[in-house]
C-alpha cells in the first residue's frame, strides 16, 4: 500500500544531497527485513534483549493489528506516546510493515498543545505506556482511541495476531513514513513529512561512512519522537545491521556506563548532551571504552574536544535540520567553530536583499570582523532538497521554499576558503541601533568567559525602538558571578562591536528547554527580565554591571507613543 504526502531534521554533516530527493535509498520496510533472520544482535533495553528476527517478528504482528485498528478510508496514522522503550521500536516496525504513518508525540507537551498536535497529524490511535498516559488525562481527542501498551488489553489486541505471516505492505522510498514535529523553539511546532528515503538515506550513508556493520551497537538515548534519534540513530543502526542499545532517557552519568555495558561503538546527541557528559565528575580510565564514534549537532567547541580527551572517540558535529532542504557535511580539515564547506548549491543570502553575503574576515585569533555584513541566510538556491512539506500547512510551506528556493532560516558565514560557521536562527536576529545583529557569534564570545558554563543570547525591546542585548548565563560550579570581571572581558573582546554587547545578563540555575536539550529563547525572551532569577544591567558609559532595581527596571519599559514604539 502506498502512503502519499498530504501535505525537523535530516542529521548533520550526513552529506546529504542539496537536490530533490535521492536515489537506490532503501525504504525502512527493506532494511527491516534484511535482518528478519538475524539471531545473535538486535535491541537491548535495561535488563532485556531482543534479537533481530524477533524484533521484526514482533513487528509483523503489531503491523496485522494496525490493519485491523486503523480505518483506512481515513489517514492511516497512529501516534506515539513513549520513552525510548522497545516498543517504540517495534511499532515503528509496525508502520514500515504496514505502510501505516507513524506520529511521534513530544512527551514535553502538555493539555491542549498536545492534544493540537494529536488532532493536526490526523492520529486515528495513539500508542502510549504507563509512565505517559496521564499527559493525555482528561483531554479532549475527539474520538482518538489512546492504548496503554503495559495494560491487559494491549495483550489481548496483540494475541490474535502472534506469529503473523502476512507479506509487507508495498512501499516506496518516497513515501510517508513518519511525521516529526519541530522542536517548536520560537513558535508552535510544525509536522515536518519525514519519507521512507529521508529516515533510511542518512542511515545508510553514516553506516558507510564510519564502517559500522554487525560488529556494533548504536546507542540511542535522544528522543525517538525526534528527527535525530530516528536518522542518526535507529536508522543507522538498520543500515549497518548494528545491534541497538536504548536508553529510556537521556542521562550524563548514565552515559560512560552505558557504552561499557551494551559495547556501544557509536552514539548520537544534539543540542547540549555533550555539554552535559563532560561536566559530570573525571574519573580515572574514561578512556577504556569501546566508544569509536559520537556524532551529532550543535556541540561546543571546548565540549567536543574534552569530550574527546577524556574518553578518546572520535566526535563528528556538523549541521541540519528536520525539515532536510540543507545539510553541510563536517570536514576533517575544518578550522575550529566551522560547520564544514559551503555545499554545492547553498548560498548565503542578506536577508533583506537576497544578495549574496561578502566573506568573512577574522582577525589573528580567528575572531570575525565583519559578522554585520557577512552574516546571511543559509538558501539551497538549487532546489528543496529533501523537504518533503510540513503536513497540513501550506503556509508554513510556502515560507521556507520561495521561488523554487529553500529558505533554511538559520544564519550563517563564510571564510575565504569556503568553511561555513552557524551564526543562529534567524529568529535570532536583533535589530540594534539600526544594525541586523546575529546572536551566536556573542554567545561564542560569551563561552569563552572562563566563568560561565552555559549562554543563551537573545532580544528584549529597548525602551525607544529596535531591541537590545540580552544573555542569560548558567556560572560554572566553581564560579560566583562577577559583574566587573565580566565587563572587563567583554570591552576586551575584538571581534564584539559596542552594539554587540549585552546590556542586560540574567544568573540562572538552568533554563528551559524542549525535550531535545534545545534552550526556549522565546521563554526567556518573553520573560525578559521579569523573573526570580538574579539580572544585572549595564548602562551606556558604565564600567561594570550593577544590580536591576525596581527603578532601573521601569526605565527599560518601551515607551509607547501614537505611531507604536
Amino acid at each position: 500500500m502506498s502512503v502519499p504526502i498530504s501535505g525537523t531534521g535530516t542529521p548533520p554533516a550526513a552529506a546529504m544531497p542539496q537536490d530533490a530527493g535521492m536515489t537506490d535509498v532503501p525504504t525502512v520496510t527493506a532494511l527491516l527485513e534484511r535482518l528478519a533472520t538475524v539471531d545473535d544482535r538486535g535491541l537491548q533495553f535495561e535488563n532485556m534483549s531482543l534479537s533481530w528476527r524477533e524484533h521484526v517478528q514482533a513487528g509483523r504482528d503489531r503491523a496485522a493489528l494496525l490493519h485491523e485498528l486503523l480505518d483506512p478510508r481515513r489517514p492511516r496514522h497512529f501516534g506515539i506516546l513513549m520513552d525510548n522503550v522497545p516498543e517504540f521500536s517495534m511499532l515503528l516496525g509496525a508502520a514500515a510493515l504496514s505502510g501505516s504513518v507513524v506520529v511521534g508525540l513530544n512527551t514535553t507537551r502538555r493539555g491542549q498543545a498536545l492534544a493540537r498536535d494529536i488532532a493536526l497529524a490526523d492520529c486515528q490511535v495513539v500508542f502510549t505506556e504507563a509512565a505517559n498516559a496521564r499527559l493525555l488525562d482528561g483531554l479532549d481527542l475527539g474520538g482518538v482511541r489512546v492504548i496503554d501498551v503495559d495494560s491487559a488489553e494491549w495483550a489481548d489486541l496483540l494475541a490474535p495476531h502472534t506469529g503473523s505471516t502476512a507479506a509487507p505492505a508495498p512501499v516506496a522510498a518516497t513515501d510517508l513514513f513518519m511525521l516529526i514535529f519541530t522542536s517548536g523553539t520560537s513558535g508552535d511546532p510544525k509536522a515536518v513529512c519525514c519519507t521512507h528515503e529521508k529516515i533510511t538515506g542518512p542511515g545508510v550513508m553514516l553506516a558507510e561512512r564510519f564502517g559500522l556493520g554487525a560488529d556494533d551497537v548504536v546507542y540511542v538515548s535522544m528522543p525517538m519522537f525526534h528527527s535525530n534519534a530516528m536518522m542518526a540513530g535507529w536508522a543507522v543502526a538498520l543500515a549497518a545491521g548494528a545491534g541497538i542499545a536504548l536508553r529510556r532517557r537521556f542521562s550524563a552519568s548514565g552515559f560512560l556506563p552505558d557504552v561499557r555495558r551494551f559495547g556501544v561503538t557509536y552514539a548520537n546527541y544534539v543540542g547540549k548532551p555533550l555539554s552535559y557528559i563532560v561536566a559530570t565528575p573525571e574519573e580515572p580510565g574514561e578512556a577504556d571504552n569501546p566508544l569509536r564514534i559520537m556524532y551529532g549537532n550543535e556541540g561546543t567547541a571546548p565540549a567536543i574536544a574534552e569530550f574527546r580527551r577524556r574518553f578518546g572517540a572520535t566526535v563528528v558535529d556538523g549541521f541540519g535540520s528536520t525539515e532536510g532542504g540543507i545539510s553541510i557535511s563536517a570536514a576533517p580539515d575544518a578550522p575550529p567553530g566551522a560547520l564544514g564547506r559551503l555545499p554545492e548549491g547553498v548560498r548565503i543570502l542578506e536577508p533583506d536583499t537576497g544578495s549574496p553575503c561578502p566573506v568573512a574576515e577574522f582577525d589573528a585569533d580567528g575572531r570575525i570582523l565583519n559578522a554585520d555584513v557577512a552574516t546571511g541566510e543559509l538558501v539551497n538556491v538549487a532546489g528543496a532538497g529533501l523537504f518533503a512539506g510540513y503536513y497540513k500547512n501550506p503556509e508554513a510551506d510556502a515560507e521556507r521554499v520561495r521561488d523554487g528556493r529553500y529558505h533554511s532560516g538559520d544564519l550563517g558565514y563564510a571564510d575565504a576558503d569556503g568553511f561555513v560557521y552557524f551564526a543562529g536562527r534567524s529568529s535570532g536576529w536583533m535589530r540594534v541601533d539600526g544594525e541586523n545583529i546575529a546572536a551566536a557569534p556573542i554567545e561564542r564570545a560569551l563561552l569563552r568567559y572562563p566563568g560561565f558554563a552555559q549562554v543563551s543570547v537573545y532580544a528584549v525591546p529597548d525602551p525607544q525602538v529596535g531591541d537590545r542585548v540580552m544573555a542569560a548565563v548558567i556560572p560554572t560550579a566553581d564560579s560566583a558571578f562577577d559583574p566587573v570581571a565580566l565587563a572587563g572581558f567583554l570591552d576586551a573582546q575584538g571581534d564584539l562591536g559596542p552594539k554587540q554587547l549585552p546590556t542586560l545578563i540574567r544568573v540562572c540555575r538552568d533554563f528551559p528547554r524542549t525535550a531535545t536539550f534545545k534552550i526556549l529563547t522565546r521563554t526567556l525572551s518573553a520573560e525578559r527580565w521579569h523573573c526570580a532569577d538574579p539580572v544585572w544591567v549595564r548602562r551606556r558609559g558604565e564600567r561594570e554591571f550593577t544590580p536591576l532595581t525596581d527603578d532601573l527596571a521601569a526605565e527599560l519599559q518601551p515607551q509607547v507613543t501614537g505611531s507604536g514604539r
